[in-house]
C-alpha cells in the first residue's frame, strides 16, 4: 500500500480529453471576450446599464479648482531688527534674504533703511517713528 502524502491527496485534475474543462458549453470561459473586454472597456456602449447603477461618477468632471494664489514671503519688524543687528546694516533690501513683504509685528528700535516690494501701514509708521527710512521697488 502506498504512503498517503500530500501529493496524493490534492492530485490536481488535468482533465485531458475534455473539451470543455468543466466550464459547460465551449463558448465558456474563453478570457476576455466572455466578460465584454477587459477593465472599462464598453463603459459607454454594452457596459453601461452597469456604469449607471454601480459607477455613476465614472464619466464627468465634479467639483471645482480654487484659484491658487501666489504665497507672498512676508518678514516682521522684530526679525527685521535682528537682521541688522546679526549683520550690522543700516540698510537692508529684503529681496536679498528672500522676503518680499515688510508687515508690522513687533517693535523696531534702530534706524533703518528698508527697501522692499511692499509694506503694510504699520511697518512703514514704526520705521518712520524711529527715523528710518522706506524705499519701494
Amino acid at each position: 500500500m502506498k504512503k498517503l502524502t500530500a501529493r496524493f491527496r490534492k492530485k490536481v485534475r488535468k482533465l485531458r480529453g475534455s473539451k470543455t474543462h468543466g466550464w459547460g458549453s465551449k463558448k465558456k470561459h474563453r478570457g476576455a471576450g466572455s466578460r465584454g473586454g477587459r477593465g472599462k472597456a464598453g463603459m459607454l456602449k454594452h457596459k453601461k446599464s452597469w456604469m449607471i447603477k454601480y459607477e455613476p461618477d465614472h464619466f464627468g468632471k465634479r467639483g471645482f479648482k480654487s484659484v491658487q494664489r501666489k504665497e507672498i514671503k512676508c518678514i516682521n519688524l522684530y526679525e527685521l531688527e535682528e537682521l541688522a543687528r546679526k549683520n550690522n546694516l543700516k540698510e537692508i533690501n529684503i529681496s536679498n534674504f528672500g522676503y518680499e513683504k515688510v508687515l508690522g509685528s513687533g517693535k523696531i528700535t534702530i534706524p533703518v533703511i528698508v527697501k522692499a516690494n511692499l509694506f503694510s501701514k504699520k511697518a512703514k509708521d514704526k520705521i518712520e517713528a524711529v527715523g528710518g527710512k522706506i524705499v519701494q521697488g
